[in-house]
């Protein structure tokens, strides 16, 4: 039998205590375009999706566990220099870890990395349709190159 191959993330879904508060969190940090949201039978939001091209990131009412402590997942961006002073504004806890990891206020840690110096790509298309004309670093160009993904 053959096994599927992994190809991708679609999205990723973070659990917080409020989604109005999630929003008003990753908007102090990010820029995005809210992809679509979805309502509780009260009305108030369950679910809100961060659009990011072919991909999304799912806010989702319900958080109840401890911080992360080792568990996180990597975001990617156009530019970080700025995201460190963005997040403490925010009420995130930068951690101490030689890279830029954070803790959102519900405990999701987060590291956040350039476009640039990453072999992850998206499709020009994709980052047409976002508006986005980025590059790699040479080290970036090297590792994709080695991949064969040139």
């Amino acid at each position: 039998m053959r096994k599927p191959q992994l190809v991708g993330l679609n999205h990723v879904a973070l659990e917080v205590g409020s989604v109005e508060d999630a929003l008003k969190f990753y908007n102090a940090v990010f820029a995005f375009e809210l992809r679509g949201t979805h309502q509780a039978n009260d009305g108030s939001l369950e679910m809100a999706f961060l659009d990011m091209g072919d991909q999304f990131l799912a806010l989702s009412r319900g958080r109840h566990q401890a911080p992360d402590q080792n568990r996180h997942f990597g975001l990617v961006v156009d530019d970080r220099s700025a995201v460190r002073e963005l997040t403490t504004a925010a009420g995130a806890i930068v951690l101490d870890t030689g890279f830029l990891d954070f803790l959102d206020p519900w405990g999701n840690r987060i590291e956040v990395v350039e476009y640039a110096d990453l072999q992850f790509t998206k499709a020009p298309g994709v980052l047409r349709s976002m508006g986005l004309n980025l590059s790699k670093t040479a080290a970036a160009e090297e590792e994709i190159s080695k991949k064969g993904m040139a």
